[in-house]
């Protein structure tokens, strides 16, 4: 059998790579890795930075699209709505009752889609994990 024997040594010619685990070496590899990393975590930073410009990109589009389609949906229904309670009552006052139940749900319904953009829902949270791990690996190398 060619299996090498453990307990056999190698012969003088021959060097095993020697790991420098002085001070001094590790804050020499510290020095070429954080540059590294720190350009890793800028660009995962940019790239869910851009990943959510396109979502909002997206949201955006969609509720305008869909926003006109039923404002023109709305305004039709709301005529509707007006001639029908004209019929028992003056069409002025129909028309003001309509237009200021409208009001009241449409400031209900924008109160609530402020929520959307409140700046947490912006916050790169892979990135402050990534970054915060790195803090703790940095502080277990140095320590």
């Amino acid at each position: 059998m060619n299996r090498p024997d453990p307990d056999i040594q190698r012969p003088v010619g021959t060097s095993v790579p020697d790991h420098d685990a002085s001070v001094m070496g590790l804050l020499k590899q510290l020095t070429h890795e954080v540059p590294s990393l720190f350009t890793k975590e800028l660009a995962l930073a940019k790239a869910e930075f851009q990943a959510s410009l396109n979502t909002l990109k997206a949201g955006i589009a969609g509720v305008a699209g869909g926003a006109m389609v039923l404002l023109a949906g709305f305004i039709i229904l709301l005529m509707a709505v007006v001639y029908g309670l004209s019929t028992i009552m003056q069409p002025w006052l129909a028309a003001l009752i309509v237009g200021a139940v409208v009001m009241i749900i449409g400031f209900i319904m924008v109160q609530s889609g402020k929520k959307q953009f409140e700046p947490s829902h912006f916050k790169p949270e892979r990135t402050l994990d990534a970054l915060n791990k790195d803090q703790e690996a940095l502080r277990r190398k140095v320590s």
